[in-house]
């Protein structure tokens, strides 16, 4: 969940008006999300020309404020423009407000894609085959069914895209779909409650 912003925030987010130019306000707030935390302290200390830790406190501030914008779904220039206080500084709102609205997208989706999520089922294909097999006595011939699940895991880096095939036989194809319908059952059931 997102932190609320306070009064302290916002006299922290006034330190940008020693920033020397409207572009370098803009790239501390993007490096808000990219950067490491200790070097984003000191490259924002160097910027303003201010001790560390007020560089510190204004960078918590605007992670609070961009982490707020984007929990929120604030996707106007009114709805953030109304989270600044009255007496805050008409221009910077204004350049924060545009500066957010155009990133809050971009960070929403890094948020998104930065989520642990288990793998998703993408596709499954099936074939019905028979398998022969031999012992002593003869050749037996029996049914079974492979299945081939096809999953995407946006985590993996090397292979976004997996591929699993599965051989069973009737008795273990019961088993699952008897499984899997009890699922569906339970779902069902809570989905009506």
């Amino acid at each position: 969940m997102a932190s609320s912003i306070s009064n302290e925030d916002f006299n922290n987010l006034q330190l940008l008006l020693k920033a020397p130019s409207k572009e370098v306000v803009k790239d501390i707030c993007l490096q808000c999300h990219k950067c490491p935390h200790g070097r984003l302290i000191q490259t924002t200390a160097e910027t303003l020309n201010v001790p560390a830790d007020q560089a510190a406190e204004l960078t918590r501030s605007l992670q609070v404020l961009t982490r707020h914008i984007v929990f929120y779904e604030l996707n106007t220039a009114d709805q953030i423009s109304t989270l600044f206080p009255d007496g805050f500084h008409s221009n910077l709102k204004n350049l924060l407000t545009r500066i957010l609205l155009d990133s809050s997208p971009s960070w929403k989706s890094d948020a998104l894609s930065d989520q642990i999520s288990l793998p998703q089922l993408q596709k499954v294909d099936w074939s019905v085959s028979m398998v022969a097999g031999s012992d002593s006595i003869g050749r037996i011939c029996a049914p079974t069914c492979l299945v081939k699940f096809q999953t995407n895991n946006s985590l993996a880096s090397e292979e976004p895209v997996s591929t699993t095939m599965v051989e069973l036989s009737r008795e273990s194809l019961d088993t699952i779909l008897d499984g899997l319908g009890r699922i569906r059952d339970q779902l069902s059931a809570v989905a009506a409650k």
